[in-house]
């Protein structure tokens, strides 16, 4: 075999690899929503097999979650990077090192949120399928998200985030070490900026396999360069009238 063809090989490995763990990890979320005893939309229909109030059993399902929700976020710039590996001396282990400080990031943010989900079911705010028990909370977290949407914090990540190349240009560390340090870094601002959407899974419920789709499908066309900055501020009006309808349903 050729070098070319080997390096065709690797490349298509590379990806297949990607989306079935995509694949396996959106089975599972499948899986777990069955046995916790709900629909597709959230809601209860039978008994719950698996209710998860621990925290090592939060962790697990968060970490798969990060798996099926975020690595298709990751595309775009596992596709820039590819291309810096013909135009610049990028390797495919740099690939996977990005990939990998990618994962540990998202990784981290699993375990922190796991502990949130866990102190908030031991005060009763938060039932066993993962959705707030109060309709004020539901409507603060829905306004504090759509806010957030506005703030600097969410352009200068989205920044990072939907333009790889320039963090790439601007960062650039070859080998795969470098790629796990800019993988990590990417992460960090991704978390930073996708952390609310992750956060409205208690709105939903966390095994609510629809708010899993329509954020995952957000997140992804959030950052596509043609689109995702013209969807930012529309996004956090949805989300501040929604949270301000569901504080008035609550009081009335």
């Amino acid at each position: 075999m050729t070098p070319a063809a080997l390096r065709l090989d690797l490349r298509s490995l590379s990806w297949i690899a990607v989306f079935a763990v995509i694949l396996v990890a959106w089975a599972a979320m499948f899986m777990m929503a069955r046995m916790s005893g709900i629909d597709v939309w959230g809601r209860p229909v039978g008994m719950n097999m698996m209710p998860m109030t621990q925290f090592g059993a939060l962790f697990g399902m968060w970490a798969i979650m990060m798996a099926a929700m975020m690595l298709p976020t990751m595309v775009p710039t596992l596709s820039t990077y590819e291309r810096l590996m013909v135009s610049a001396d990028g390797t495919r282990a740099g690939w996977f090192g990005v990939l990998l400080g990618y994962s540990v990031a998202w990784a981290v943010f699993a375990a922190m949120i796991a502990a949130v989900q866990a102190a908030l079911i031991a005060a009763g705010w938060v039932n066993d399928l993962g959705a707030l028990t109060s309709r004020l909370l539901t409507a603060a977290l829905l306004i504090a998200v759509g806010a957030f949407q506005f703030s600097r914090t969410k352009a200068v990540c989205h920044g990072r985030c939907h333009a790889p190349m320039t963090f790439f240009l601007g960062r650039w560390r070859t080998g795969f070490g470098g790629g796990l340090d800019m993988g990590l870094r990417m992460g960090g601002f991704c978390t930073l900026c996708c952390w609310g959407f992750m956060a409205l899974g208690f709105a939903a419920g966390t095994m609510s396999l629809l708010w899993m789709g329509a954020a995952t499908l957000f997140m992804v066309l959030e950052k596509l360069p043609a689109i995702g900055h013209r969807l930012i501020k529309p996004a956090g009006v949805i989300l501040i009238v929604a949270g301000c309808g569901a504080a008035a349903m609550s009081i009335l």
